[in-house]
């Protein structure tokens, strides 16, 4: 695994006690659109009002698993019951939804698609519904992943810093698989559908980003620590070594290779780059300064740059 630091998996004795800790998925509840992955309803018609919403004749009790024989999971589901025949736009009309756990739906005699979302964890279900109460069960095969990074050597990184994307480890023809989800935070657990996933660690905002892949098992906890090598940075222009940051100064940071790599304007230029050597050209009233610097993983510095008329360029004559 590409950039993992450290890894734990943990299986809990009940599996409906898996993720019990409501407050840390409000990014995953309501009624936003389920996983990009889950079939059958990537894009479906809203509920109208002259469709009847749970009333028929055929009573429906549906019920979700994390595993075959575990037990109903309690809360947290995102139910959506769909007729299988796509409408005249081409999408699939929703007949019923439901938050919670297990739940019983009024339908009109006929076949469905059910589908049962938990968090980014999803699953479909073709059902018959009669004139008879029945019950069906919808197993997720879910486990969940919980990420956060650190610093070479095991030094804390700061949550602010830090945001994480998951992918299907699956490739598509652009060499990316599909992204499962977004921007999520340091110990937040996502709940996934069990496989393979790429994570994308970003550490600030410039270039300090490291991939891992991970698997996910079903009723289990993975637990992955990744790995940056980077570094905080705080930028200053200065008349003298030691002295006060100069207004008004726009800042380029190039790479050594003379890729440019992040550029800012303020008196003093904060961010975090990977371990590496740059160059900062630092703009003050017309006039261009220049320094050559290497960071370092873990080690965070102030770096002035001197305003010397030695060191100092025309902005027009550089042009």
């Amino acid at each position: 695994m590409r950039g993992v630091y450290g890894l734990s998996v943990r299986r809990f004795g009940m599996a409906v006690a898996l993720f019990a800790a409501g407050n840390a998925f409000a990014q995953e509840s309501g009624t936003a659109p389920v996983a990009v992955t889950s079939p059958f309803v990537n894009s479906y018609a809203p509920a109208t009002g002259d469709l009847p919403l749970a009333i028929g004749l055929g009573e429906v009790k549906l019920a979700a698993q994390l595993t075959p024989d575990g037990a109903e999971i309690g809360r947290g589901l995102v139910w959506r019951v769909f007729r299988p025949q796509p409408g005249p736009d081409g999408t699939l009309p929703l007949v019923a939804q439901a938050q919670g756990g297990t739940n019983v739906f009024q339908l009109e005699p006929g076949s469905y698609l059910v589908h049962a979302s938990f968090g980014r964890a999803g699953a479909t279900k073709r059902i018959t519904v009669g004139s008879d109460a029945k019950k069906e069960n919808i197993v997720l095969d879910a486990g969940g992943l919980k990420l956060n990074a650190v610093l070479a050597g095991g030094a804390r990184i700061k949550p602010a810093l830090l945001k994480f994307n998951v992918f299907e480890a699956k490739a598509d023809a652009k060499g990316q698989g599909a992204l499962i989800a977004l921007d999520v935070g340091p110990n937040t657990v996502v709940r996934l559908n069990s496989g393979n996933y790429q994570i994308v660690s970003y550490y600030g905002g410039v270039n300090a980003v490291t991939r891992s892949d991970i698997k996910v098992e079903a009723v289990k906890l993975v637990e992955a620590t990744i790995e940056h090598h980077a570094a905080e940075l705080t930028i200053k222009l200065v008349r003298e070594a030691g002295g006060e940051a100069m207004a008004d100064t726009s800042w380029s940071i190039v790479s050594d290779s003379g890729d440019p790599v992040r550029e800012v304007v303020g008196a003093y230029a904060s961010m975090v780059l990977a371990e590496g050597e740059y160059t900062i050209i630092a703009k003050n009233r017309d006039k261009l300064y220049q320094r050559d610097f290497k960071v370092e993983s873990g080690k965070s510095q102030e770096v002035e740059v001197l305003a010397s008329e030695a060191a100092a360029d025309h902005a027009d004559e550089a042009d």
